[in-house]
């Protein structure tokens, strides 16, 4: 909530007579803020036990062209990702790698879900994100991005590239659903297709935590 305000994209606060007290300071920075019952509040939210409080936003998504256009050094794309609680925790973990955009290629989720929103924990308001197709990796390139797409097979691995300072160049880290992984166009048309090393006896790691290491083995490598 306090993040979308300071993003300045909140159009309209509803709460509880009680939350509206509570959080008195978050009312007096909406545009508006109207009570309403219990019921309403339900009707509005989507968690079991909400918080008392709620915002309509504006959407804050952005065109590709412009995201790029500002020069970012750390990329994400999520594509064809369908679960929100994921796509909301890669959300959350771009922005606190560093990143400059989320971009959400294909037949993605909705970043407005409301799961999604609620993973992200207000990082939704601190990157830019993007919806487009997936059809990107020639414009990521054209922007001096280098496009590594994640693959349990992928002919490098993360450590490989740390070692030759690969990671040092502005990336796009393109990663893919856990139940299907990238879409074969998206996999041949990457400059190079990276695994994360397992070490022990899991078999793989999970979109979030894949996405984790990524996007921090990139801004150790930019810092």
């Amino acid at each position: 909530m306090r993040e979308a305000l300071a993003a300045g994209v909140v159009l309209e606060l509803f709460g509880t007579g009680d939350a509206l007290t509570r959080h008195g300071d978050l009312a007096l920075l909406a545009p508006s803020a109207s009570e309403i019952d219990d019921e309403a509040l339900a009707a509005l939210t989507e968690t079991v036990q909400p918080q008392g409080i709620v915002a309509v936003c504006e959407q804050v998504d952005v065109t590709l062209s412009a995201a790029l256009a500002k020069g970012p050094r750390l990329v994400a794309v999520v594509a064809e990702i369908r679960d929100p609680g994921n796509a909301g925790t890669v959300l959350r973990t771009a922005d606190a790698a560093g990143a400059d955009a989320v971009i959400f290629a294909g037949d993605a989720v909705d970043p407005y879900n409301g799961k999604c929103v609620r993973a992200s924990a207000g990082s939704l308001f601190h990157v830019d994100v993007v919806r487009t197709g997936l059809d990107i990796v020639d414009e990521l390139r054209n922007f001096g991005l280098q496009t590594l797409a994640t693959s349990g097979y992928g002919s490098d691995d993360l450590d490989s590239l740390l070692d030759e300072g690969a990671l040092t160049a502005p990336t796009a880290w393109i990663f893919g659903s856990e139940a299907h992984g990238l879409p074969q166009d998206l996999l041949d048309s990457a400059d190079r297709r990276v695994r994360v090393p397992i070490y022990g006896g899991a078999e793989s790691l999970n979109l979030a935590a894949a996405a984790a290491v990524c996007l921090y083995a990139s801004a150790r490598a930019h810092r």
